[in-house]
């Protein structure tokens, strides 16, 4: 069993064959997606990710105003998300949201902003936190410590690509860390080395797709299937068995969103801990 812990198949990039994407990671044992939505707040683009979620059994969706568009976020888009993730069950998670450095599609102050004030929000709705952070370690880990210090739901660092002591300030926090298909690409041996110093327990697994298609699908639409790769890459950096990955990993999804995984006890929202000790979901 496998969970992508983070896609996009809502996007038009899967318009001509998003059932058969679907099918064919139910093929490859993913049983478990968590889709989130992005784009202009007030075009649709994030409902699609609910609708999506409320239409499949074993999807679910994160909201959220990316970093690229925290320019568009206003008081009707706030209200937009808020009544979106309290009318459906299927939102587990606010995100992805953070701090992009890199492209710079909103400038830094209002990202900052815009960061800050949904932080709020995912506290105020109790929900974990997806975030994105690219070139901007400090002031990320800064604003987490500011906002979330003591929160319990915690949330993950999503496709990580930052260093050793940024992982271990965002698990001190709670959070749990998430690997793409980057982590397969030739040039990432000082991202492996990252993985290789982390827990398996406080790690997730996830595709990003349309993006980061991992070895040996480079150069093709990243899809749910192919988040097994990233496992296995995982699996060879811990020397553990490829199943051994996909259950821990799973389990530590379900812990951090309150998710139910096939063949388990209902977990408890919530649950998940800040530190060694936190319970483990019963499998079947």
């Amino acid at each position: 069993m496998f969970i992508d812990s983070h896609c996009h198949i809502d996007g038009q990039e899967y318009d001509a064959d998003r059932e058969e994407v679907i099918a064919r990671a139910r093929d490859a044992r993913v049983t478990t997606m968590l889709n989130v939505g992005t784009g202009d707040p007030h075009s649709g683009a994030i409902e699609r990710a609910v609708d999506l979620a409320e239409t499949h059994e074993g999807i679910y969706a994160a909201i959220g105003v990316h970093p690229h568009d925290a320019k568009l976020f206003d008081n009707a888009a706030e209200q937009r998300l808020l009544d979106l993730a309290r009318q459906s069950e299927r939102v587990i998670a606010w995100g992805e949201i953070g701090l992009d450095y890199h492209y710079d599609h909103s400038p830094r102050d209002v990202q900052r902003e815009v960061f800050k004030r949904q932080l709020g929000l995912a506290r105020e709705l109790n929900l974990p936190v997806v975030i994105h952070s690219r070139e901007a370690d400090t002031d990320t880990i800064s604003i987490l410590r500011e906002a979330l210090t003591g929160y319990q739901r915690g949330g993950v660092m999503h496709c990580f690509g930052g260093s050793l002591p940024m992982a271990e300030a965002a698990i001190e926090l709670g959070f749990y860390i998430s690997f793409a298909g980057n982590l397969t690409f030739k040039k990432a041996e000082d991202l492996r080395d990252v993985a290789r110093q982390l827990s398996l327990d406080r790690l997730l697994i996830e595709t990003d797709c349309p993006y980061l298609t991992p070895v040996p699908f480079r150069g093709k639409r990243n899809e749910p299937a192919r988040v097994v790769e990233t496992a296995r890459c995982l699996a060879g950096i811990h020397g553990k068995e490829l199943e051994e990955v996909g259950g821990v990993t799973s389990e530590n999804f379900a812990m951090l969103f309150g998710v139910r995984l096939p063949g388990a006890d209902v977990t408890e929202p919530g649950a998940v801990a800040t530190g060694p000790g936190y319970a483990v979901v019963p499998t079947a």
